[in-house]
């Protein structure tokens, strides 16, 4: 994925804006038609490579918004009066474009670094009436033949005001969240250092806008020029250094790294050093059971292992197919689980005990677990188990998913 490149702000209607005249006019225009050909080069790379998947869809359309928001920058009343550009008619299609980034940055984050999981559908209702809120908000400024809002009470001034803001800097956040979250346990070392970029760039800046246009700056300030400028040379600055990255390393695999499984090699066909590894890491980690340990990490395993920690990372991310530790876990954890809940000796065991002996410190995340790799919960898997050993069957086994 590209890094380095989404922003926010939230819109307000072009041309109310005023600040004066500052800096070099054919600079800044230079650099908003840098910054808008470089993000729509990238977007459409992206997405030609990969046409199919959703993020890059949604990178695409966050791309689309950043656009809204550069070419909304040139019409505004501190922009050279030769250079500025009138957008009055679309004026509505800018302010969507604008306001939808946070709500999709959070939305392609959660894509990529939460392994394709569906976002919760709150999310969706959230991001929808934050949009419809920033919408009835513009037409109290820029009223239609359809739709004119006054905004001349105080619960409505709320809503149109710091209600969507407010919706806009949780999205904000909860981006960042799912881009931090899982960051220890991500065995592809590619989207390692990509979380940090999103975080570092793409999360900072998220973040900086959202307070400077919605919190700390007026339009009416007299350095809200600067700013605007400031935010276009970063945009344009960061689009182009990824494109030139991106020159240097493959594009496919900037987008495949991050959402395809490494392929599976099987022992046979390893290097001989990277075979004696994994037979280590088969005796400590399967004959050992070492995965039924508490709280156990990467770091804590590869110093059993005796490995170090990349080396380990490396050895179960192509070698043994997952791009996940903790979805490793789950597996050996549940497939332990589901052995125990069949034996017929064991039928007196809570199903708490056997989620605490396999690993875990809770029902509750065991629970969660055992039903997304086997469709049903331990008691009702329990049942059928003993139930076709009493039949003279072996209990039916869902293929575990690996992540």
């Amino acid at each position: 994925m590209p890094a380095g490149l989404c922003l926010y702000t939230h819109a307000r209607p072009a041309g109310l804006r005023f600040c004066p005249s500052q800096g070099s006019p054919l600079l800044l225009f230079s650099a908003q038609i840098i910054a808008i050909l470089s993000v729509l080069l990238l977007a459409f790379g992206y997405l030609r490579n990969e046409p199919h998947d959703v993020s890059a869809r949604l990178f695409f359309v966050i791309a689309l918004g950043i656009v809204c928001y550069l070419i909304n920058g040139m019409s505004m009343a501190h922009v050279e009066p030769a250079l500025r550009i009138d957008v009055s008619g679309w004026g509505a299609v800018l302010n969507l474009g604008i306001n939808a980034i946070p709500g999709l940055f959070m939305l392609y984050c959660h894509r990529v670094f939460q392994d394709g999981r569906r976002a919760p559908w709150p999310l969706f209702a959230l991001l929808a009436l934050q949009l419809l809120l920033d919408h009835l908000n513009f037409r109290s400024y820029r009223p239609s033949p359809f739709l004119f809002v006054q905004a001349d009470s105080s619960l409505m001034q709320f809503l149109l005001g710091p209600i969507p803001d407010f919706i806009q800097l949780s999205l904000a956040v909860l981006a960042l969240y799912w881009s931090v979250r899982g960051w220890s346990s991500d065995l592809v070392e590619s989207r390692r250092l990509l979380r940090w970029l999103v975080v570092t760039v793409q999360g900072g800046l998220i973040l900086l806008v959202v307070f400077l246009e919605n919190y700390l700056l007026s339009s009416a300030s007299a350095s809200y020029g600067h700013v605007q400028k400031l935010i276009v040379y970063v945009i344009s600055a960061s689009s182009v250094l990824t494109l030139l990255m991106l020159m240097k390393f493959d594009y496919v695999a900037a987008g495949k790294v991050i959402r395809k499984v490494t392929p599976f090699v099987p022992d046979e066909h390893a290097e001989d050093a990277m075979q004696s590894e994994v037979k280590r890491f088969n005796k400590v980690f399967k004959e050992g059971r070492v995965y039924r340990e508490h709280g156990l990490t990467i770091a804590n395993l590869a110093l059993k292992v005796d490995l170090p920690e990349y080396r380990l990372r490396a050895l179960i991310n192509k070698h043994l197919g997952y791009r996940n530790f903790n979805a490793l876990l789950h597996e050996y954890r549940i497939e332990d689980a589901s052995q125990m809940l069949a034996d017929r000796s064991q039928r007196h065991l809570p199903v708490l005990t056997i989620a605490l002996t396999v690993g875990y410190q809770s029902i509750t995340p065991f629970n969660n677990a055992f039903r997304q790799m086997k469709g049903v919960t331990p008691t009702e898997f329990r049942k059928r188990a003993l139930q076709e050993s009493a039949l003279g069957q072996a209990p039916a086994q869902a293929t575990p998913q690996r992540q």
